[in-house]
C-alpha cells in the first residue's frame, strides 16, 4: 500500500470519527428536553397573552397598552399581566389572565371590575 493510499485511508477515519463525535453530542436527555419544552411552552403562552390582552384592553378603555408593570406565572398552564394607567389613560389598573387550556383569555379585570371570568 501506497503512502498516497495511507494518507487517503486516514482522512476518511477522521472524517468518520468526527462524525460520530457530533451525532453522539446531539443527543439530549429527557431533562433537557422537558427544560426546552418548558421554555418554548413559557414563550409561548407569553406571546399570546401579549398578542391577546393589550387588545381587549385597549377595546374596553380606547388605550393602548405596551409594557406591563407586573407578571405572574407558573411556566406551564398559565400567565397574569398586569398594567398601572397613567394619568391620561382611562384606567388606573388592569390585570389580564391567559391559561393554555383555554387558548386565550380566562380573566380580564380592569380597576377592580371583572370583565372576563371564565372558569377552567
Amino acid at each position: 500500500m501506497g503512502d498516497a493510499q495511507k494518507l487517503m485511508i486516514a482522512v476518511g477515519g477522521m472524517f468518520a470519527v468526527g462524525f460520530i463525535m457530533v451525532g453522539a453530542n446531539k443527543e439530549k436527555s429527557t431533562a433537557e428536553l422537558e427544560a426546552e419544552s418548558m421554555i418554548r411552552n413559557t414563550a409561548a403562552m407569553r406571546e399570546m397573552a401579549g398578542q391577546k390582552c393589550p387588545k381587549a384592553i385597549q377595546d374596553r378603555t380606547g388605550d393602548q397598552v405596551f409594557f406591563p408593570s407586573g407578571t405572574d406565572t407558573d411556566n406551564a398552564t398559565y400567565v397574569t399581566m398586569k398594567w398601572v394607567g397613567e394619568k391620561t389613560d382611562h384606567f388606573k389598573t388592569a390585570s389580564c389572565t391567559l391559561h393554555v387550556t383555554l387558548g386565550g383569555i380566562s380573566h380580564l379585570e380592569i380597576d377592580d371590575k371583572v370583565l372576563i371570568d371564565k372558569k377552567i
